[in-house]
């Protein structure tokens, strides 16, 4: 398959350095309500890469649950082939991607756990079948001799955990933040001359504040 002659031409917003805000999870927060407003599908979904001390990358999609003060939060089983990866090195990038608004945002920073009472209360809060389903992946990733396995274990603990039971929290499930270190902002623009502006941790400063720096990338 040839794809040399496809392309698009992104005309759809523009990015100046010189009015976007100080702080990049202010720029964060409007993208992302922006996204939502205009019915983007799954907008908080974004792409996750990971290297372990294999050295060899790995990505998948993952589904943000949180934005915090300091980073992104998602959530999964700790015994996968990520959590493998995080737990032999803590530097991670994540990527959205939202061809309706011709953006990317694209962050890089360090992972770690999150707190694991705030990983149970989340638990909590997923539909009983999603709980149920975390039980089955031992560990994720793993091999499996077909379908029927799953669905017989996903039956299984069903029966163990009626409709209108408690599910326990997995020990080897729960939530990872990553801590920004950079973000960088992509807009479209025609001719392929995007807007690219990343803000960068100052690191130079004083007191306990973050302040951070922008700077613009040729596209």
């Amino acid at each position: 398959m040839d794809f040399t002659d496809q392309r698009l031409s992104y005309e759809k917003g523009q990015l100046d350095q010189q009015s976007v805000p100080d702080s990049p999870f202010e720029l964060l927060h409007t993208w992302m309500n922006e996204a939502i407003a205009a019915e983007v599908q799954e907008p908080y979904a974004m792409s996750l890469a990971t290297c372990g001390a294999d050295n060899k990358p790995s990505v998948r999609i993952v589904l943000l649950r949180e934005i915090t003060d300091a980073g992104i939060v998602f959530y999964t089983n700790y015994e996968s082939a990520k959590g493998q990866d995080i737990a032999e090195n803590p530097n991670a990038e994540a990527l959205f991607f939202w061809h309706k608004l011709e953006r990317q945002i694209r962050i890089s920073g360090n992972i770690a756990k999150i707190d694991a009472t705030k990983s149970a209360a989340y638990f909590q809060k997923r539909p009983h079948d999603s709980q149920v389903g975390a039980w089955v992946s031992q560990p994720q990733s793993g091999e499996v001799a077909n379908r029927d396995v799953m669905d017989q274990t996903f039956e299984q603990l069903q029966n163990e955990y009626p409709a209108e039971s408690q599910v326990p929290t997995p020990e080897f499930w729960g939530g990872y933040e990553i801590t920004i270190e950079s973000i960088e902002f992509w807009q479209g623009r025609a001719n392929r001359m995007h807007d690219r502006i990343v803000y960068t941790q100052d690191k130079t400063g004083t007191g306990d504040a973050v302040k951070w720096t922008t700077k613009r990338l040729l596209p």
